[in-house]
């Protein structure tokens, strides 16, 4: 069974201009998620899905393998399919290009969960949190699931929501997926759905179609970098890492 890790790579983004190619502790943040991922051990090899010459040149200049791929494709899962178009692989790995500290042990631990639950054709990761702020903050995707680990719903949103108010439990989403190759049939069929756009979360497309989600669960945080004000928590967090 092969395993392909794809890094989808877009060169703009909205919130913060071309952040993949911002500095975090003399490396560009895109090299940290290449280099994170390759340690995982259940993967055959990895590549990096650009939109941009510039990014390709960027991730082979630091030794990395990459790909171009369409300007045209509006979200990460559609530039991997591209990439499956061209690279054939039994369960493709989506690691978003954003998350600099996503270990590689995420990676193994999903693959390790999802490589014979074969009812699943999608499959992700999630952190037990108790922490107030992430509950509120609308950059922190939460899910909730059936008692089988399977996705109910996934929001932007405080979920559940505690009506009577006390401590907060909740899972938090991390930005990482599998994708068995006969997925992406049912995926070019799709079209966009009132709650994917509702949420901005390609994922509920997916459940709105049927495709039920495994929610594996991890003890390893990441941070998705989607702000300047994210991008000093991971620096901070990587500076304490190399003082240790």
């Amino acid at each position: 069974m092969k395993v392909l890790g794809v890094i989808p790579a877009r060169l703009e983004s909205t919130r913060l201009p071309r952040k993949l190619l911002r500095d975090l502790c003399g490396k560009p943040l895109i090299q940290h998620v290449y280099e994170n991922v390759k340690e995982a051990k259940s993967l055959d090899d990895v590549v990096v899905a650009c939109d941009d010459q510039k990014l390709v040149d960027l991730v082979k200049g630091f030794g990395g393998n990459a790909v171009l791929t369409s300007t045209e494709h509006q979200s990460g899962t559609q530039r991997i399919q591209e990439v499956a178009g061209k690279i054939r692989a039994d369960i493709y790995v989506n690691i978003q290009g954003d998350e600099p500290l996503m270990p590689g042990e995420n990676v193994d631990l999903l693959i390790r969960a999802f490589r014979d639950r074969k009812e699943f054709l999608v499959g992700t990761l999630a952190l037990h949190k108790t922490e107030a702020d992430e509950y509120q903050n609308k950059n922190v995707v939460k899910v909730v699931c059936d008692n089988a680990g399977k996705a109910l719903y996934f929001s932007r949103s405080p979920i559940p929501c505690f009506r009577d108010g006390g401590d907060v439990s909740y899972w938090k989403h991390l930005g990482i997926y599998c994708y068995r190759a006969e997925f992406w049939k049912q995926y070019t069929a799709m079209k966009p759905s009132i709650l994917e756009q509702a949420e901005k979360l390609e994922q509920l497309k997916f459940l709105e179609n049927g495709i039920s989600i495994q929610v594996v669960e991890t003890t390893f945080d990441s941070i998705g970098v989607d702000t300047a004000e994210d991008l000093d928590a991971v620096r901070r967090t990587l500076e304490a890492a190399a003082r240790k």
